[in-house]
């Protein structure tokens, strides 16, 4: 039996893969870190067949440590006997809760079998929002961006969960970049907001992403 990672996309129900629709769907259980990837997966298997499991929003390594021992625990059991799925927004393998749970039963329970299911993940959602083409040989670069923090370097970057939005902005732009925000984009029962004015984006929100790219030096063509 398998435990199937399953991306759900950036939040609309009909960016679900064809593919994590049919695990989903013959899984016979399926677990949900959250209220927005719950949302998600009940469009397509029955509440009874859902289970939650909770992770913490913190930083401090030992509650979180704690959180997917528990979590691997529950789920390695099912796994074993039958199919089940752990669903999360976007991809499985990008920022995702999903990572700590695999190296958990990887290294405490062995005998799972996993197999990942991509999904449509938010950097290409916010990038055909804007209508951004990312030429072949442009350098992109993704990083977090929590707290107002400014990763700088690259002449692109994708930055995701920005939750201190003005802080990051008056950073980025004194480093020279421009910067766009894009909030829930492509969830159902979201208003998406994109926008380049950082008073927008004044309260903090885990689904927030900033484009940012470098001006072009003064003088040049």
């Amino acid at each position: 039996m398998t435990l199937y990672g399953i991306g759900l996309g950036p939040g609309a129900t009909d960016l679900l893969t064809v593919r994590g629709k049919r695990r989903l769907e013959s899984a016979d259980i399926v677990y949900s870190p959250g209220r927005l990837s719950r949302r998600v997966a009940a469009e397509y298997v029955p509440d009874s067949k859902l289970g939650d499991l909770e992770f913490p929003m913190t930083t401090d390594p030992e509650e979180l440590e704690a959180a997917w021992e528990a979590a691997a625990a529950e789920v390695a059991p099912n796994a074993r006997d039958a199919d089940a799925a752990f669903v999360t927004l976007g991809d499985p393998c990008i920022y995702s809760t999903f990572g700590h749970l695999r190296r958990t039963l990887r290294e405490q329970h062995p005998s799972v079998d996993i197999e990942v299911v991509p999904g449509v993940s938010s950097v290409t959602a916010f990038a055909s929002v804007l209508g951004i083409d990312i030429d072949a040989g442009a350098e992109l670069t993704l990083r977090e961006a929590t707290d107002g923090e400014a990763p700088i370097g690259p002449n692109r970057l994708i930055l995701f969960k920005v939750t201190d939005a003005p802080t990051t902005y008056e950073k980025m732009t004194e480093a020279g970049y421009e910067v766009t925000f894009g909030r829930r984009l492509f969830m159902d029962t979201e208003e998406a907001l994109v926008t380049n004015d950082p008073g927008e984006v004044t309260d903090r929100d885990y689904y927030t992403l900033a484009y940012a790219k470098k001006r072009a030096a003064t003088g040049s063509k």
